[in-house]
């Protein structure tokens, strides 16, 4: 197949959105208990990986970059996972705070978007989440220097076995260079496709302790 083939097939793929729209009645006065809402049916609808969010962080230089990371609590205070401190993302995130998070439920034809700025949890937080993760897990943190290069996988396997066999008896110690941020919440927008492309789009934005709300054109 040609490059113009292929180009050719890329552009005829599309499909309508079909799931029903958006509409103002529909929203709450507080964006949390609408993403509480559509979380619950994401689960409901038995979506992989349902809190599943897209981190895009910015480096020194002004560089983009994004990954996936799963949500493990959201409150009034904002929305929290957990990584290597010395990852990537942790020293963007010292460099510059502001992140944005993105939820992209496609089986339910939604996405929410969030932009805010991630602070560290407190290392109380971050020892009771680890302490309740299954325990493979909690050696797991242990053996990877994340975004690192390393040159094969054999290096993590045969780490994760020395550990192991180091942590068999008692509790898996939290480690120093492991934590988790929350991101508060300056907006939130709630994006529903649409037939004909007429998507609608809700966007909350903070005014003190109140929740402006703007319909968006697609």
């Amino acid at each position: 197949m040609t490059d113009q083939e292929d180009l050719q097939l890329i552009a005829h793929l599309r499909r309508e959105y079909t799931k029903g729209g958006l509409r103002r009645h529909d929203l709450t006065d507080h964006p949390l208990e609408l993403f509480e809402r559509w979380l619950k049916q994401a689960c409901e609808a038995r979506l992989a990986d349902p809190t599943a969010m897209v981190v895009a962080t910015v480096d020194e230089t002004g560089q983009p970059y994004q990954r996936i990371v799963l949500l493990k609590h959201f409150d009034e205070r904002g929305l929290v996972f957990y990584t290597n401190l010395g990852s990537r993302k942790a020293h963007h995130i010292d460099v510059n705070p502001r992140v944005s998070l993105l939820f992209p439920w496609h089986m339910l034809e939604r996405q929410v978007m969030v932009q805010g700025k991630a602070e560290r949890l407190s290392t109380l937080e971050v020892m009771k989440y680890f302490h309740s993760r299954p325990r493979d897990s909690q050696i797991g943190a242990w053996v990877s220097k994340q975004s690192s290069r390393i040159s094969a996988r054999g290096i993590l396997e045969s780490k994760f076995l020395e550990l192991k066999q180091k942590f068999q008896q008692g509790e898996v110690p939290l480690p120093s260079f492991w934590g988790g941020f929350r991101v508060s919440i300056e907006q939130m927008e709630f994006w529903q496709g649409g037939a004909h492309r007429l998507h609608d789009r809700f966007l909350y934005q903070r005014a003190g302790e109140q929740w402006t709300i703007d319909r968006l054109a697609p």
